[in-house]
C-alpha cells in the first residue's frame, strides 16, 4: 500500500496546478486521483469541439439540478469536466480574471492575504499572453489574443457599445467591451492539464491515476489519513502522511465531505452517516451566473454560413489541419466584457457576450455549434456579475456514486430580479443603435425591444440558463460566519485536510470562473509549501 505526502482528489483546473507545484521539488510524493480518463481526444484538443463534449459521459459528469421555483420549476443541466483538465478541458476557453474588487471582497469577507494586489501577482505568474505583437509573461498557461481571426460581425457590436458610451477595455483584467482572450496555444485548447499537469507527469514522485472515483475520506479522529476510491470495479485505499486536498469541484467536493461525515449534522444523520464534524456551511452558499440570450437573423453572413453546410465545414477542417487556424480553432464567444448596466453604479455589474453564430436547439445531445441555423444569425447575451441568491448542494443518498441534490435557488432575491431586467434593458439599448439596426433583419424568437418589465421577467423565467460557473459550496470565511475553510484553505475543525477549487470562493467573481480557480490553486500551493 503506497503512502503519499499529498493526495489530490481531482485533476481539474485546481488539481493540475497543485500537482505541478507540490511535486516540483522532487521530495514530496504526490498522488492525483481523477475519476475521468485521458484528455487526448480530438473534441477536446480542437477548440470548437467543446460543443461535442457538452453531453459526453466519457468526459462529463452531466449533473442535473433540481427544479428551480423562480425559473418555472425548470431543471438545469450542469456539465462539469470528468477528465484530465476537468472543466478547463470542456469549457468555452474564455479567460477573464474578473474585477480587482472581486478579490478585495474576498479579503473583506475575513480572508487576509486574498486581496486584489496579491491576486494580481499570482495571475501574472500564471499567464503567458500571446499577442500579435509577441509574447508577454513567462507563465505556463497560454492566454491568446485571437481578435485578428474573429468574425467581422464583431465590428457592429463594438460600434454599438461605443455608441452607448460603454468603455473599450481589456477583457482579461477589468471593465470594458472588447474581444475575449482564450486559453489556446497554436490553434489548440490549452487546458490546465496542458499547462501544469502534463509537464509534471514525467516526475517520479508524481503519480496520476485516472478512472479512479473517490468514494470517501479516511480519518484518524479528526485527521484525514487517506481516501477510498474505486478503480476498475475494485475498491482501493491510498494513505497520506501529509494532507488530503479536495479539488473535485463545487459539486463533488462538498459531496465528498458530507459522505465522510463533515457537513450539516441533521442531513448526515438522516442518511445514517456518522457525524464527524457538524458543519452546516458544507454545500451551502452556492452561487452561479444566470444568463439570458437573444438570437437574431442578420443582413450579412455569419459563422452559420461557414459551419452550417458541408462545403464550409470541409473548408474549415482543411484550414485547421493545414494551418491550425480558422473557426475550428476559436471559441464562438468572441466579443463582450464587463460593463455597467445603468448610470450611477460604482463598478461593472453585467457581463456581455456576442457570438457570430446562432443555433436554436440541442442537436443529438450536443451544443449544435456545427449545426447552426440555416440563415445568417448571431446571439447576444448577458449575465449579472454578482448574484445575491444562494443555493445548496447536498447528498441525496449515502451512495457515493449517486448524484447529489443541486438546488440553485436562482432569482430568489429582488436584487437579482432587478439586475436581470437591467441587463435585458441594456441589450435593448444596444439593439436600438444604428450599428445594430443596420445589421439585424429581425429577431429569431423573443426580443427585449419594446417589452414591459413583466414581459422581460416572464421570458427570463422561461429561458434563463446557467453559465456553468458554480462556486462557494465550501466557502472560505470565518467559521462563525458559516465558512468551511480558513484563509489557508484548511477545513475548519479538521486536520490534514484542505479544499482547493472554485467551491472555496467567498463570493462569485464578476466574470468567468476558470482563471480565478487557477489563481486560487496557485495561491494555495504557495501557502501549503510555506507550511501555513
Amino acid at each position: 500500500m503506497d503512502i503519499f505526502d499529498y493526495i489530490i482528489v481531482g485533476a481539474g483546473s485546481a488539481g493540475c496546478v497543485l500537482a505541478e507545484r507540490l511535486s516540483a521539488d522532487g521530495r514530496a510524493r504526490v498522488l492525483v486521483l481523477e475519476a475521468g480518463g485521458s484528455d487526448r481526444r480530438a473534441k477536446i484538443r480542437v477548440p470548437i469541439g467543446y460543443g461535442m463534449s457538452f453531453h459526453d459521459p466519457r468526459v462529463n459528469w452531466r449533473f442535473q439540478a433540481g427544479p428551480d421555483p423562480e425559473l418555472d420549476n425548470r431543471r438545469m443541466y450542469w456539465p462539469r469536466g470528468k477528465v484530465l483538465g476537468g472543466s478547463s478541458a470542456i469549457n468555452a476557453m474564455v479567460y477573464a480574471r474578473g474585477l480587482p474588487g472581486d478579490f478585495d471582497d474576498w479579503e473583506a469577507a475575513g480572508n487576509p492575504g486574498w486581496g486584489a494586489a496579491t491576486a494580481a501577482g499570482v495571475f501574472n505568474r500564471i499567464e503567458r499572453r500571446i499577442t500579435p505583437a509577441g509574447t508577454e509573461g513567462e507563465g505556463p498557461l497560454h492566454v491568446s489574443d485571437r481578435r485578428a481571426e474573429y468574425h467581422p460581425l464583431g465590428r457592429h457590436y463594438l460600434k454599438a457599445a461605443q455608441t452607448l458610451g460603454l468603455p473599450e477595455g481589456d477583457t482579461v483584467t477589468g471593465e470594458g467591451v472588447g474581444p475575449y482572450w482564450t486559453t489556446t496555444k497554436g490553434g489548440r485548447r490549452h487546458s490546465a492539464a496542458d499547462a501544469f499537469l502534463r509537464p509534471a507527469m514525467a516526475r517520479r514522485n508524481l503519480k496520476v491515476i485516472t478512472g479512479a472515483e473517490v468514494l470517501g475520506l479516511e480519518f484518524r479522529d479528526l485527521r484525514a489519513t487517506g481516501v477510498r476510491y474505486r478503480k476498475g470495479g475494485e475498491t482501493r485505499r491510498a494513505d497520506c502522511r501529509g494532507e488530503v486536498i479536495l479539488s473535485a469541484g463545487s459539486v463533488k467536493s462538498p459531496q465528498l465531505l458530507q459522505l465522510s461525515g463533515i457537513g450539516p449534522g441533521a442531513l448526515l444523520s438522516r442518511f445514517g452517516i456518522e457525524v464527524r464534524l457538524d458543519a452546516p456551511g458544507v454545500g451551502g452558499a452556492l452561487q452561479d451566473h444566470l444568463s439570458m440570450t437573444y438570437s437574431f437573423r442578420c443582413t450579412e453572413p455569419t459563422l452559420n454560413q461557414v459551419l452550417g453546410g458541408l462545403p464550409g465545414q470541409v473548408g474549415a477542417a482543411l484550414r485547421y489541419l493545414l494551418r491550425r487556424d480558422g473557426p475550428l480553432s476559436l471559441s464562438v464567444n468572441q466579443m463582450g466584457g464587463l460593463v455597467r448596466s445603468r448610470p450611477g453604479l460604482a463598478r461593472a455589474d453585467t457581463q456581455l457576450y456576442c457570438n457570430p453564430l446562432s443555433y436554436s436547439t440541442v442537436y443529438r445531445d450536443r451544443r449544435p455549434l456545427l449545426q447552426p441555423d440555416r440563415w445568417p444569425g448571431f446571439i447576444l447575451g448577458y449575465n449579472p456579475c454578482r448574484p445575491t441568491s444562494r443555493g445548496r448542494i447536498d447528498i441525496d443518498s449515502p451512495d457515493p456514486t449517486a448524484q447529489p441534490a443541486i438546488t440553485p435557488n436562482s432569482l430568489s432575491t429582488n436584487t437579482d430580479i432587478a439586475d436581470m431586467i437591467a441587463g435585458a434593458r441594456l441589450i435593448e439599448r444596444m439593439l436600438e443603435t444604428s450599428a445594430m439596426r443596420g445589421l439585424i433583419a429581425g429577431p429569431n424568437g423573443f426580443s427585449p425591444v419594446g417589452q414591459s418589465d413583466d414581459a422581460l421577467l416572464a421570458d427570463i423565467r422561461a429561458r434563463a440558463a446557467t453559465v456553468y460557473h458554480p462556486c462557494g459550496t465550501c466557502r472560505m470565511a470565518p467559521r462563525e460566519a458559516g465558512g468551511v475553510v480558513d484563509p489557508s484553505l484548511r477545513v475548519w475543525g479538521a486536520e490534514g485536510l484542505r479544499v482547493v477549487d472554485a467551491s472555496i470562493f467567498p463570493n462569485i467573481t464578476s466574470a468567468n470562473t476558470n482563471a480565478p480557480t487557477i489563481m486560487a490553486a496557485m495561491r494555495a500551493a504557495d501557502l501549503i509549501l510555506a507550511g501555513t
